[in-house]
Order: structure tokens, then sequence, then C-alpha cells
């Protein structure tokens, strides 16, 4: 009998992710609703916002009406689907990187790690002033934890907050911060009390509160002109903008973590996908040597290799997720996790660029921005040694 086995998938973008038995229906139309509004209201605006490293704050407002940015919330506060799993972060992260380029992204989804904490703990006062004012795309939060000299050590952070009768005052400074010059609120990270994580406190700031000097970072700038510098001179804050409880905000901090490391996972497997996608396709159009570039053994083993690399990451960000969702204890496994996904992407930036050849640099592809961006996501969220070491003292290796 003529075999029937169906054919397999094309390695484009949706191909070259693999079948996943915890995606439903629900996700699927998820998906698309995201994917219609990255076609619609960003890529055709790419190559202009890149150049410009922003994006039009109507975006926002768009977003919120097809319902982009209050999933996951309280629909008391503005927000729709509050018991959304995890996979609707991680299909809207893999949506909006499937272009290759973060600039939107860093933006829009900053409210995610930063308003959850202003919803779990928040005053009435705040939820309307900003909960609901950020969910509707009317208002912009970012989160300030990285300090010129701390980088991904967030217990040893120096910006500091002293407690006076009736506000606290702060000083201090912040760098790379996502959205950090259009934000209307500044949900920042303080000592309060003593050395190391127990000192630790959150405080909601006003982004034009007196004191407070915003600047873009210099050179390298991830093509996001609103990733900034924060500087906080004898900034008044109101008592009531405590976010939580005093000296104990560390706990909040690494639970916002791992939701952006899953973002970034998100983030570093599309683009990965978005790379090989484009790499196979020339491969299998381009000529040399009198052959298409895939009918050579060793680039189409190069290729190979990708896709395993790929389907392998996913495989490990499946399991974690349904463990997290089960309510164990997964932070070993997402800081080692966030790590394979960015040497993943790393990897595959590089060789799809490889094979792409001189076309890579002609400024049509994806793969081209790809490269250049790849590197941020293995500092952001945490660098790979922090992470390492992270994932040897939850092992207990330590």
């Amino acid at each position: 009998m003529p075999n029937s086995a169906p054919s397999p998938s094309p390695l484009d973008f949706d191909g070259l992710r693999p079948p996943s038995p915890f995606l439903t229906e629900a996700h699927v139309q998820w998906r698309s609703r995201v994917r219609d509004f990255v076609t619609r209201e960003i890529e055709p605006n790419l190559a202009c916002w890149e150049t410009e490293g922003t994006f039009p704050d109507s975006v926002y407002e768009v977003a919120a009406q097809l319902g982009l940015l209050g999933v996951g919330f309280p629909t008391q506060y503005g927000g729709n689907t509050e018991d959304a799993d995890p996979w609707y972060r991680v299909i809207f992260a893999e949506e909006m990187h499937r272009p290759g380029c973060g600039v939107v992204f860093a933006d829009l989804a900053t409210h995610w790690i930063g308003l959850p904490p202003v919803v779990q703990f928040g005053s009435a006062e705040l939820q309307e002033k900003v909960t609901r004012q950020v969910l509707a795309g009317k208002r912009r939060i970012a989160f300030a934890v990285t300090e010129p000299g701390g980088g991904s050590d967030a217990s040893a952070l120096q910006t500091r907050a002293e407690r006076h009768e009736d506000h606290w005052l702060l000083n201090g400074s912040k760098t790379l911060i996502s959205g950090a010059l259009r934000a209307d609120v500044i949900l920042t990270a303080v000592r309060t009390g003593g050395p190391g994580a127990s000192g630790i406190s959150l405080l909601l700031v006003d982004a034009t509160s007196p004191g407070i000097e915003r600047r873009a970072v210099p050179g390298l700038r991830w093509y996001n002109a609103n990733n900034g510098t924060i500087e906080f001179r004898d900034v008044r804050v109101p008592l009531d903008r405590l976010v939580g409880a005093e000296n104990r905000g560390f706990a909040g901090l690494a639970r916002q973590f791992n939701v952006e490391r899953l973002s970034g996972i998100a983030a570093t497997l599309a683009m990965s996908r978005t790379a090989v996608a484009e790499a196979i396709a020339w491969a299998q159009q381009r000529e040399a040597f009198g052959r298409r570039l895939v009918e050579h053994q060793a680039l189409r083993h190069k290729l190979v290799d990708l896709v395993r690399a790929i389907r392998a990451t996913y495989a490990y960000l499946d399991q974690c997720i349904w463990r997290l969702q089960r309510g164990e204890a997964v932070v070993a496994d997402i800081a080692m996790l966030k790590v394979q996904a960015t040497r993943t992407l790393e990897r595959c930036a590089r060789e799809s660029m490889h094979v792409l050849g001189g076309h890579a640099y002609a400024g049509t592809t994806r793969v081209e921005r790809i490269y250049r961006e790849a590197r941020i996501f293995a500092l952001g969220g945490g660098t790979e040694e922090i992470l390492d070491d992270l994932a040897a003292r939850q092992l207990g290796l330590l």
C-alpha cells in the first residue's frame, strides 16, 4: 500500500514551534488576536519606529481596546481573563517578537512586571489612579530595579528611601529601565532597612515629582530610546506610596523576575524561530556551486542542529510551565532555562547570518535585526553567572 503518512510541516515560523499538549483552543484564539494586532499595528511601522527608537502612545490604547493589556488582571480594575495561565504571556511575547524586533514589546509589556504588586497591595485610590489607567492604555508604569553599580545583584541595591513624618525622602540612581522616559509612575526598589535582601521596599513614585531626572541611555541602546537612567535627588514620596510591607519587598521582586524571565524565554525562542525560518527559506532557493545551499550536506546538518536546539528548549519550557501551574518551585529550572534559551538565540542568530551570507547585510532580513538584539536577552533578567549561581543554590549545591 502507498505510504499515507502526512507531509512534514513547513519549517516556517509556525512550523518550527513543536506542538504542545498544554495549548488549548483558547490559547489558539489568543495567539490569533495578538498576531492580528502585530500584523496591522506594528509590522507596517517597524522600520520607522526602529529608526526613531520609539512608537506613538496611541499604540497602548489600541492594545488596551483589543484586550491585550488586561490579560491576567482583575476585571474590577479593567482587566480581563483574570485566571489566564502563563501561556498567555508566553504567546504574547512570541507574537510580539515574530517580526524580529523588541522595540515595542519592551515598553508595551512592562506593566506585567510593574503592576502586579500595586494590584496586590495598593490602596483603592491607587487602583483607580494607576491600575485602571494603565490597563486602559492611558498611563504607563516602569519597574526600576537595576542600578549603575549593581547590575543583576538586586539584593545589593543602594537607592535609599528615608522615612520622615509624612513622606519618604528618596535618593539614588537606576539605569537600563524599560519605558523609563515615557512612564507616568515608577515602581521603584529602594533600601529602607539594613544591607541585603531583608532591607528592601517598593515605592510607587510619580515620574514628574520634583528631583527626578530621566535621560536616555547613550550608546548601545537596544534600538529603544525609551530605555533610560533615572536619578532621584531628595524626591519626596508620600508614605502611602509604600507598596507592600516595609523591608519585605525582595520577595515581590523575585516573583516579578520569574514573570520577566518567562517573557524573555518566549521572546528568545520566537526570534530563534524567525531567524532559522529565514535561513531555511534562503537555503532552499539560493544556489552555490551548481546546487541549492540546502543540498550541501554540511549546511543542512547545521540547519537540523538549530531546529533540534529550538525544539529541545521548547520541551523544557513546557515542563517548567506545567510544573509552575502545579504549584511546584521551579526557580532553578526557570533560571537554567533562561540561560539555555538565550544561548539558543545567539547560536541561531549567528548561524542564520552565516547561511544568509552577504544577503544578511542587505537590510531586508529579520535575521540582521535579530543578530543585533540577541545579546541583550542574555543580560536582562539576570546574567548567566547570576542565574547559574541562583540555580546552584536552589538545587542545594551550596
